[in-house]
């Protein structure tokens, strides 16, 4: 279990939302790499949080991508850095982010119609394209 995680002045991401595990990384480090665990696994359930509404959790599912696991939960790595504490803030940012960017809500898109004149301005375009197309070919030798 980890800290809570302030997104905003209004929104917490409660510790118990969010599990870290460690392990070996790979990268820098040495020798030294082989004896310490500084890659940080965090794993986050959207569904654990009470603010977070079956809008939001889809939005945040659909960005983490390929980063789901089967049970929904958002799965985030960090091995960046040669110090665990700092992998940690740099996934608890990854998340921070992701929370952040899916609470936006997209704009809903007001389908128009091409006016009478854009219209009529394609298909005279159309037209004028046919005929310059139209003339060319073969020259015959008459």
């Amino acid at each position: 279990m980890a800290d809570d995680l302030p997104i905003s002045r209004t929104h917490v991401l409660p510790g118990q939302s969010i599990t870290v595990k460690t392990a070996r990384a790979s990268g820098p480090g040495g020798q030294h790499v082989n004896r310490t665990e500084t890659k940080v696994h965090l794993s986050f359930d959207p569904r654990a949080v009470q603010w977070i509404d079956e809008g939001t959790r889809l939005r945040i599912v659909a960005l983490a991508g390929r980063s789901v696991d089967s049970d929904q939960c958002i799965l985030i790595t960090s091995q960046e850095h040669r110090d665990q504490l700092q992998n940690l803030d740099a996934s608890r940012e990854k998340l921070k982010a992701l929370v952040l960017k899916a609470l936006v809500k997209p704009k809903r898109r007001v389908p128009t119609k091409p006016t009478k004149s854009s219209q009529r301005r394609r298909v005279d375009e159309k037209k004028r394209n046919a005929k310059t197309k139209a003339t060319r070919g073969r020259v015959r030798d008459d």
